[in-house]
């Protein structure tokens, strides 16, 4: 199965700089990966639209300019699992630098999304000559796995209740170093149910009661408003 593809426009031309990389905390991935000599695709999805799906061939790394992202995987059975929801800044997709010949799962845009594809060599390449993006990526790769086991230990430790909350606090970018948002991206109660592995009427039960008790604003439909007073959920023992 192969996902519908984005309007997509190539980039090429003359490097910029002279190829010395500032501090890491001052590295910008985005304006260093649009950059003219960086040799790209550039493609734009709207909500629901496949990215790629699994089994595809693996011959990009992607990073999200604009928009959100889900990863899922499909079971043999046809179930549905989704293992992260990304955002602005992520890169995706870099299972091909580990010599994935094919996906190992689907990608799908949950809001209308831009995307910056770049070749499997290219990525290679960029990772080599520019110390900054390298140091931004390796950030990236130990984070992402920081963020499964913390997933992990989510799932099997903590309750529905708890699971949801932080799922919506991820979503909001609570804990990212740019300024986290309030408004969640338009994303449905059986998708969030997935993530958290519950039910959809459970979800609804949740996003309820956290709405009564002042942690989001909801009005029965998803966008929502978080509140940081709903990180008193997940700490709460």
């Amino acid at each position: 199965m192969t996902g519908k593809p984005g309007k997509r426009t190539n980039g090429a031309g003359t490097a910029r700089g002279n190829g010395t990389a500032p501090a890491r905390s001052l590295f910008n991935a985005q304006a260093y990966l649009e950059s003219a000599g960086v040799a790209k695709t550039i493609a734009r999805y709207g909500r629901g639209e496949s990215i790629f799906a699994q089994g595809d061939p693996c011959d990009h790394v992607m990073y999200i300019q604009t928009g959100g992202v889900k990863l899922s995987v499909l079971s043999k059975n046809g179930r549905e699992a989704v293992v992260a929801m990304l955002g602005p800044g992520d890169f995706f997709g870099e299972g091909c630098l580990a010599g994935q010949p094919l996906r190992m799962g689907s990608a799908t845009a949950i809001t209308p999304s831009a995307i910056l594809l770049v070749g499997k060599q290219s990525m290679v390449r960029l990772l080599h000559k520019q110390r900054g993006m390298s140091d931004r990526f390796i950030a990236h790769m130990l984070a992402r796995n920081i963020r499964i086991e913390e997933d992990l230990i989510d799932q099997l430790f903590n309750s529905s209740e708890k699971r949801l909350a932080r799922a919506l606090l991820l979503l909001a970018r609570y804990g990212k170093v740019d300024k986290p948002v309030r408004v969640v991206p338009k994303i449905s109660q059986e998708t969030l149910a997935e993530m958290i592995g519950t039910t959809r009427s459970r979800v609804n039960f949740f996003l309820n009661k956290f709405k009564k008790l002042g942690f989001i604003e909801y009005d029965g439909d998803i966008p929502l408003k978080i509140n940081s007073s709903l990180l008193s959920v997940v700490l709460h023992d």
